[in-house]
C-alpha cells in the first residue's frame, strides 16, 4: 500500500485523537465517584434496613402500649361499677364481701398493669431516640449517595464535553486519508489498540519494540510512499527524521 508521505505522518495526530478518545473512555469507566456511589447505596440500604427494623419494633410497642391501656381502662371501669354496687347499700352482705375482696384485687391487677405500662412506656421512649438516631443516619447516607453522584454527574457532563470536541476534531480530519489507508489504520486500532505509531530511533512508538536491523534495513529500503508496519503489533509506522534510518 502506497500514500502520500505527508498523509502518513498525519496519521500521528489521528492516532493521537484516538488515544485521548481511548483515555476519555477509561476515564468513564474508573471515576472514583462511580464505585463511590456504589458503597455508598449499599451503605444507604443497610441504614434503611435498620430504620425499618426500628420502626417495626416501635409499631409493635405501640400496639402492645394500646393494648394494656385498653386493658387498664376496663379494670378501672369494673372498680367503678363495683363502688358504685357498694355505695348504693343495695347488695347483701355476702355478695358485699365479694365485691370488696374483687375490688381489692382489681386494683392489684391495675397496679401491675400500670407498672407494665410505665415499663412498655419507658422502653418505647428509647425505641423513639433509636428511631430518630437511625432516621438521622438514613439521611445521612442519603444525602452521600445524592453528593456522589451529583459528581458523577458532573464529571460526565466534563467528559462528555471533551469527547464531543475529540470526536469533532476527528470527523474533521478523515477527508484527508485515503479510503484503504484509513481502513487498514482502523483495524489495526480496534486490534491492538494503536493504528499508527512514530518510528523513532528505530523502536516503534506503539509495542515501544525495537526493531532488528533486518527489518530496519527493509523499511530503509522502502520508497517515501510506501506504508510500513511493525511486524510485532501491526501498526503503521511513520518514518521521520527522528526515525534512524
Amino acid at each position: 500500500m502506497k500514500a502520500d508521505p505527508a498523509v502518513q505522518r498525519r496519521l500521528l495526530d489521528l492516532a493521537e485523537v484516538d488515544a485521548e478518545l481511548a483515555r476519555l473512555d477509561y476515564r468513564r469507566r474508573t471515576l472514583p465517584e462511580v464505585a463511590e456511589i456504589a458503597e455508598a447505596e449499599k451503605a444507604a440500604r443497610a441504614k434503611k434496613d435498620a430504620q425499618v427494623a426500628v420502626a417495626t419494633q416501635l409499631g409493635d410497642l405501640d400496639r402492645e402500649v394500646t393494648r394494656q391501656e385498653k386493658e387498664i381502662d376496663q379494670v378501672r371501669a369494673r372498680v367503678e361499677r363495683d363502688d358504685k354496687l357498694l355505695q348504693g347499700g343495695t347488695v347483701a352482705a355476702k355478695q358485699m364481701t365479694d365485691l370488696e375482696h374483687e375490688i381489692d384485687t382489681l386494683h392489684r391487677r391495675q397496679a401491675a398493669l400500670e407498672d407494665d405500662l410505665l415499663e412498655l412506656m419507658e422502653r418505647r421512649e428509647a425505641l423513639q431516640m433509636d428511631a430518630q438516631h437511625a432516621e438521622a443516619e438514613l439521611a445521612k447516607a442519603e444525602a452521600a449517595v445524592a453528593d456522589a453522584t451529583t459528581r458523577r454527574d458532573e464529571a460526565f457532563a466534563d467528559l462528555e464535553t471533551q469527547e464531543a470536541r475529540a470526536k469533532a476534531t476527528r470527523n474533521a480530519m478523515l477527508p484527508a486519508f485515503p479510503e484503504p489507508l484509513l481502513a487498514l489504520y482502523n483495524r489495526v486500532r480496534e486490534q491492538k489498540g494503536t493504528g499508527a505509531a512514530l518510528l523513532r530511533s528505530r523502536r516503534c512508538g506503539a509495542c515501544r519494540l525495537e526493531l532488528d536491523r533486518v527489518v530496519i534495513s527493509q523499511i530503509k529500503a522502502a520508497a517515501a510512499d510506501d506504508v510500513v508496519r511493525c511486524e510485532e503489533c501491526g501498526a503503521v509506522l511513520v518514518r521521520t527524521a527522528e526515525s534512524g534510518l
